[in-house]
C-alpha cells in the first residue's frame, strides 16, 4: 500500500507542480493585454498579433490546468445533497460516476490526440494576418487531457480505498494528498 500511496502522491506533486508552471500563462496574457492598450494608445493603431497570441495563451492554460484543479479539488461539484454526505459515501457516489469521468476523458484524449496529429502533421498555422503556429495549442489539449486522467485516476483509486474503507499507510493521516503548502 506504501508504494501505491507513493505513486498517487507523485503524481499529485507532478500536476502540483506543472499547473504552478503553467499559471504563468496568465501573467503572459496579461502583459500582452497591457502592451496592446499601450502601444495602441502610444500609436493610434491596433497590434495585430496580441489579442490572438493572448487568445492562443489561454487555450493551452485551460487544457493544460486541468489535473492541478483536480488535484486541488477545485472543479465545480453540485452540491447540494453532497456536502452532507460522510466520506465514505461521498467516495461511494464518486466511484460509481467515475464512468462518466473516464468515458469523457478517453474520447477527449482520442480525439484531441488525432486533432493534435493532424495538426502537427503539416504543421498548422492560424489564417489569421499574423499567421502564427495553432499546433501547439492542439497539441495541449491530449496533453492536459492526459493530466486530467492520471489525476481522475488517483482520486478514483482514493475514492475505492475510502469505500471500502482501507486504512491509509502507516504515518499517513488520509489517503488524499494535499501539497505541503496546503496542508
Amino acid at each position: 500500500m506504501r508504494a501505491l500511496y507513493c505513486l498517487m502522491r507523485g503524481i499529485t506533486r507532478f500536476n502540483d507542480r506543472f499547473g504552478k508552471w503553467v499559471s504563468y500563462l496568465l501573467l503572459a496574457i496579461f502583459v500582452l493585454l497591457i502592451a496592446e492598450i499601450t502601444i495602441r494608445l502610444v500609436s493610434g493603431s491596433p497590434v495585430v498579433w496580441t489579442g490572438e497570441l493572448s487568445q492562443l495563451l489561454f487555450g493551452a492554460y485551460a487544457a493544460l490546468s486541468g489535473g492541478y484543479v483536480m488535484a486541488h479539488h477545485g472543479h465545480v461539484n453540485v452540491d447540494l445533497l453532497y456536502t452532507r454526505f460522510s466520506p465514505r459515501t461521498k467516495a461511494v457516489v464518486d466511484v460509481l460516476t467515475a464512468s462518466m469521468f473516464f468515458v469523457f476523458m478517453g474520447a477527449l484524449i482520442y480525439f484531441g490526440s488525432s486533432m493534435a496529429y493532424e495538426s502537427m502533421s503539416f504543421w498548422e498555422r492560424s489564417q489569421s494576418a499574423w499567421n502564427p503556429p495553432i499546433w501547439p495549442v492542439k497539441l495541449a489539449i491530449p496533453v492536459g487531457a492526459v493530466l486530467l486522467f492520471i489525476q481522475g485516476t488517483v482520486k478514483f483509486v482514493q475514492d475505492v480505498l475510502i469505500a471500502l474503507n482501507v486504512p491509509p499507510p502507516e504515518g499517513v493521516t488520509s489517503w488524499h494528498y494535499v501539497p505541503e503548502e496546503h496542508a
